[in-house]
């Protein structure tokens, strides 16, 4: 049986379009922050795995969740409404970043082996 190879070579790429999401300001609030968040790489979410552990000189390793959380957002969110500086990222609410985070893409979750993976058995 033949593959049929992909000639669209635009069904390889991350889409350039960010996606819209809402997120609750309170849980009893009807008010909402809007936020875009793109699309990832293949290789950015390989350098979001990178920023999470910190092998230091004295072959010491650490863990850097807030590295992650910080990477993922100036690498992913394309604006917000109403728009957030820098500083007011640092100062959400545990709610608001929780629900954040459920939107932001899971840099440990992209490479779960799909079942149509083919060999190539020829040889």
């Amino acid at each position: 049986m033949s593959e049929k190879i992909v000639t669209d070579k635009s069904k390889l790429f991350a889409s350039s379009k960010s996606k819209e999401h809402l997120i609750r300001v309170a849980p009893d609030s009807e008010e909402y922050l809007r936020i875009w968040v793109k699309e990832p790489t293949y290789m950015q979410l390989e350098k979001a795995q990178a920023k999470v552990i910190n092998l230091n000189s004295s072959s010491d390793i650490t863990l850097e969740m807030d590295a992650l959380f910080r990477y993922l957002w100036e690498a992913f969110v394309e604006k917000t409404e109403p728009s957030l500086s820098s500083v007011e990222v640092l100062r959400l609410n545990p709610y608001i970043g929780s629900q954040i985070r459920e939107v932001l893409p899971d840099p440990f979750d992209y490479g779960r082996e799909d079942e149509d993976l083919k060999e190539n058995t020829n040889e």
